[in-house]
């Protein structure tokens, strides 16, 4: 049977969300362009998904543990927990990177076809997300190398990963949907999206630990350290990896969770009411 779907006036507004649930087929079809694309004409393929945290991984433990001395908690396997970091920063900054250029690299779907324009930005979510399922796979042979090294053993805490992925997840749809909205209309934020993901790199606890920063406690900016959504990320999905060796971080989680939320929510609307729009400057 041939789906058909009426535009009239108003339709689109009253019939917006149940439109955008029946558009499964058109997720799935824009997500597997999109993985496609992004590796054609490859020599390594998908498998760059692990060269690039592994390399980034050595690079980072040299420059930080070996050259700048800092220290993880005792007991936490430094490799371990920076490839961690980098998995899951990785996953937020594809993903934040391919959600704001999501309506300008689908300009000509934009001008010419209905759909919910919702769509893009979520399905491009999903080249971020293979990328970090096979980088994570690594995760298992790590574990039985520090198994036999150091006697390490994953926890149970290993069940709350889904909690803290699907948090990397919205926190790159909800900033990458307010940027790409002001793409559209300011070409500025295509420069700007580049350089706020390397200033991220070095504000999160991507190489190092929060408890390094936990010494500058007293200082003023310590407050807008935790305010950092994605450091309440990253320390806890570090928990999750490293079991009781990592701490749980409060002071960032709560925070993560507030802000995360109030940014989805935000640029949902703020989406919805410029969409009509899009046509006018693409």
């Amino acid at each position: 049977m041939t789906q058909e779907t009426i535009i009239e006036h108003g339709r689109s507004q009253k019939n917006y969300w149940s439109e955008f649930w029946k558009s499964t087929e058109l997720f799935w079809i824009l997500a597997k362009r999109d993985i496609t694309v992004r590796y054609k004409q490859t020599v390594l393929g998908i498998l760059w998904s692990v060269v690039r945290p592994v390399l980034t991984t050595a690079v980072l433990f040299f420059a930080f543990g070996k050259v700048a001395g800092l220290q993880f908690e005792p007991g936490v396997p430094p490799k371990l927990a920076i490839f961690a970091g980098v998995l899951i920063w990785n996953f937020f900054a594809n993903s934040l990177s391919q959600v704001s250029h999501s309506i300008l690299s689908n300009s000509n779907l934009v001008s010419k076809v209905y759909f919910p324009r919702l769509i893009l930005p979520t399905s491009s979510v999903m080249v971020g997300f293979v990328d970090f399922l096979v980088g994570f796979a690594l995760i298992i042979p790590m574990y039985i190398w520090y198994y036999f090294k150091q006697d390490f053993t994953p926890s149970w805490q290993l069940v709350f990963l889904p909690l803290f992925l699907g948090m990397a997840y919205l926190a790159s749809f909800g900033f990458g949907l307010f940027l790409a909205v002001m793409n559209v209309k300011y070409r500025d934020f295509t420069q700007l999206t580049p350089f706020i993901i390397q200033f991220g790199f070095y504000a999160c606890p991507v190489a190092y630990s929060s408890m390094n920063i936990r010494q500058y406690a007293d200082q003023w900016w310590y407050p807008l350290y935790n305010m950092n959504p994605i450091v309440g990320i990253i320390d806890g999905f570090r928990w999750t990896l490293l079991g009781g060796t990592a701490p749980f971080n409060w002071e960032s989680f709560i925070p993560s969770v507030i802000i995360i939320l109030v940014v989805v929510f935000s640029s949902v609307a703020f989406f919805r009411k410029r969409e009509n729009g899009f046509v006018d400057y693409i």
